[in-house]
């Protein structure tokens, strides 16, 4: 099954493309005080090892916006300078090169205001996010109006108004803090614009819950061909959003490149403790150098006969156990038996000779 994406126009976040044919960009935000520059350079540089390719960046005050030229020049990603309640601030933060612009239609709606910063994205050639947040819109419709309708409606309004100023260099988000107001109000607007869409939800929650519902909401929004960009919000360190991102992707086969782990859920039958074996080889194969394939390499760990040996020859590498030791398979031929405790470093080995 190949998925149909969604037509739109593309635009350029610093040195990413996104929206027409362009690859799904993930995205995610740091979560330090922006202005504490060497700390909001080391995360940003930990988010580009895992495979971020746009960091967003909380803008909050004028210190916040001046550390932006002092954070470019030490990094690579291109940056969204994130800003509510002053349009001052995104003045500010354009000046010091940002790459793009969010600005929340809740917060930063004066006309004469948006006026100003759209006359300082002009100048500068680079984007705005118009982003909107369940928690932020107010005033649109009655409580009949589904949350939905809402930032739906909230959306087209503002667009419209930006569009008047003769810009249209704009990309769109409608994050809700449950899956299904988040799918409804992305395929409305998606059937309404033909802007580049920036997927996720807000308020996800911790880990568990937020990969959860992130991973249904994102990836029946993706299955119908809308996203260009997407984060998956976590309470938790920025690089475990970056790695359920790509989960996400790899998933359905709209992420090219990196390791794909298979592994059994383990039973009664496995006889060996898989569970740890897995954990280190994901956290392993997070690495730089593990990321860097054309096509996705598919690599199975599994811990007993039933679906074993099969699913190891199906897949590039494949380590099938049974009590002690496993059958090495690379590309459906069984090499050799290797014992438990070198699972990790013979896959690991094996791995980079394909680079």
């Amino acid at each position: 099954m190949e998925i149909k994406r969604r037509g739109c126009r593309e635009l350029k976040i610093g040195t990413c493309l996104i929206g027409a044919k362009n690859p799904i960009a993930i995205q995610s935000m740091t979560k330090t005080k922006t202005s504490d520059i060497d700390n909001t350079v080391k995360q940003i540089n930990q988010l580009q090892g895992v495979g971020c390719q746009i960091v967003r960046l909380a803008v909050k005050d004028s210190s916040d916006a001046a550390a932006l030229k002092k954070i470019k020049a030490r990094v690579r990603l291109p940056l969204v300078a994130d800003i509510h309640f002053s349009y001052r601030l995104a003045i500010a933060s354009i000046e010091n090169g940002a790459d793009k612009i969010r600005l929340n239609p809740g917060n930063i709606n004066n006309p004469r205001q948006v006026r100003a910063v759209i006359c300082a994205l002009k100048a500068a050639k680079i984007p705005l996010r118009i982003g909107l947040n369940s928690g932020s819109v107010r005033g649109i419709g009655s409580r009949k109006f589904s949350m939905a309708d809402k930032l739906v409606t909230a959306c087209l309004d503002y667009v419209r108004m930006i569009e008047k100023l003769k810009f249209t260099n704009i990309v769109i988000s409608l994050k809700a803090n449950n899956a299904l107001d988040t799918v409804e109000a992305y395929r409305k607007i998606a059937n309404s614009c033909g802007y580049p869409l920036h997927l996720g939800l807000t308020a996800t929650g911790y880990v568990y819950n937020g990969i959860i519902k992130s991973s249904i909401a994102l990836g029946s929004l993706l299955l119908e061909g809308i996203g260009d960009t997407i984060r998956v919000s976590l309470t938790d360190n920025p690089t475990e959003e970056v790695r359920a991102a790509k989960c996400i992707l790899e998933s359905l086969g709209l992420r090219k490149g990196g390791v794909q782990l298979i592994s059994c859920p383990t039973c009664g039958r496995c006889e060996l403790d898989l569970i740890s074996i897995v954990k280190d080889l994901e956290a392993k194969l997070a690495a730089k150098e593990y990321q860097q394939f054309a096509h996705p390499l598919k690599v199975a760990v599994m811990g007993c006969v039933v679906n074993g040996p099969q699913e190891a020859k199906e897949a590039d590498l494949g380590i099938a156990f049974g009590k002690s030791t496993g059958l090495f398979f690379n590309q459906g031929k069984p090499i050799r038996k290797i014992p438990f405790k070198d699972c990790a470093k013979v896959l690991l080995e094996e791995i980079l000779k394909r680079d």
